[in-house]
Parts: structure tokens; C-alpha cells; sequence
């Protein structure tokens, strides 16, 4: 059993890793392994910021739209932010390594409509074109747009359960905490160790790379 510790998150902290992590893992379960998914998703969330769906898009031919368009229970996983931690990071010799994670578990009921399709797509590219000099638009593409419309269908999932785990050093003593959040060598690891412990850091440490840690 995982320390309670690495349970605790809020609806930003699933908000940032949706949004830092898209790419995630689609299954029918139990259907065939080879079935399974990866699909770039966009959540959805209610006035409170909590999650309540995602959004995306399938290619037509895939065999897990025509299972899910039979059975729309559907399993989503989400792989964050994740990196080796060495007693070399720790500042301990006599400290055992480990692996920190963040990962988001979630069953959905999916429904498929080709009205989603174009938001879908024009959601996702809005999502990564931001924030470039020169953003680009589906329009670029002109008449060969309608054509990859045609491949693809967007859906719209509803959660109906999720569970995550963040593994990010929250049941370290202070001393290794501080350790791990200079010298661990992968930046977004030691960004997320540290929003995950703001409140056990000194100030000028439970900031991220870009800003305040949450």
C-alpha cells in the first residue's frame, strides 16, 4: 500500500498534469492489449475547477472506436511527471533511491459525434499553438482540412471515477526534501516536488521554474 501522503492533491494539481502531459493511454477494458490508445486530451472541468471530462479525437479506423461505440466504458491513464532519485540527489549515502512519479487513473463513458470533431481539434491546436510568435490555424491547410475531418471523429468523455498518485517526495524529512528540490537534474520533476511540498519549503523554494508552485 502507497504512503496516504502521495493521495493528497487538489484540482489544480490534475489540472496541470492534463495540461503539462496530454498524451494518455485510451483502453476498452477488457479488450485485446493491442487495442489500447494514445490520444492527446484536453479536460474539462466545472466552476469549482474540478474535473468532469475530457475532450478529443480518434481516427476513424481504429478498432477501439468501434468497441467503444458498442460499450462506451472507457479507461484513461495519465503519466506525469516521472524520474530515478538518487541517494546522490538525497545528500545521504545511507538513503535508499527511488522513483518519483505523478500518475492520473480515470473511468469515463465516451460519446462519439462528428459535430465534436472540428471544436475538438481547433481546442487542442488553441491548446499547444499558445503562446508562439506566429500561432497556427487549421486554416493553413485549406481545402485538404476537410479531408482529414473526414478521418477523424471527436468525442467527449464524462469521468465517473479517477484516482491518482503523486509520488513527489512528500514523506521526506525536510533536510532531503530541500536536497531533492536543488539537485535532482530534471527540471520539471524538481518543479512538481516542489508545488507538491510548497508548504514545507521555504518560500524561495516552493516556486517553480516559471513562478509561484500553484
Amino acid at each position: 500500500m502507497l504512503n496516504p501522503k502521495f493521495a493528497r492533491y487538489g484540482a489544480e494539481d490534475l489540472r496541470r498534469l492534463i495540461a503539462d502531459y496530454p498524451m494518455a493511454w485510451v483502453l476498452a477494458p477488457g479488450a485485446p492489449i493491442e487495442t489500447a490508445t494514445l490520444l492527446p486530451l484536453l479536460g474539462s472541468y466545472d466552476a469549482d475547477g474540478r474535473l468532469t471530462g475530457l475532450v478529443g479525437h480518434m481516427v476513424r479506423r481504429r478498432e477501439l472506436l468501434a468497441r467503444l461505440s458498442q460499450d462506451p466504458r472507457v479507461q484513461v491513464l495519465f503519466t506525469g511527471p516521472q524520474g530515478y532519485v538518487s541517494p546522490e540527489h538525497a545528500g545521504r549515502r545511507n538513503w535508499g533511491p527511488t522513483w518519483n512519479y505523478a500518475a492520473l487513473r480515470i473511468e469515463a463513458q465516451v460519446r462519439f459525434d462528428a459535430a465534436l470533431t472540428g471544436p475538438a481539434i481547433a481546442q487542442l491546436v488553441d491548446q499547444c499553438e499558445k503562446g508562439r510568435g506566429a500561432p497556427w490555424t487549421s486554416e493553413e491547410l485549406g481545402s485538404r482540412y476537410t479531408g482529414m475531418l473526414e478521418a477523424v471523429i471527436g468525442f467527449e468523455m464524462t469521468v465517473t471515477a479517477l484516482d491518482a498518485t503523486f509520488k513527489l517526495a512528500q514523506d521526506e524529512d525536510d533536510a532531503v526534501l530541500a536536497n531533492l528540490v536543488e539537485a535532482h537534474p530534471d527540471p520539471a520533476l524538481r518543479t512538481w516536488m516542489r508545488a507538491l511540498n510548497a508548504d514545507r519549503l521555504a518560500p524561495d523554494m516552493g516556486r517553480t521554474e516559471h513562478g509561484n508552485a500553484t
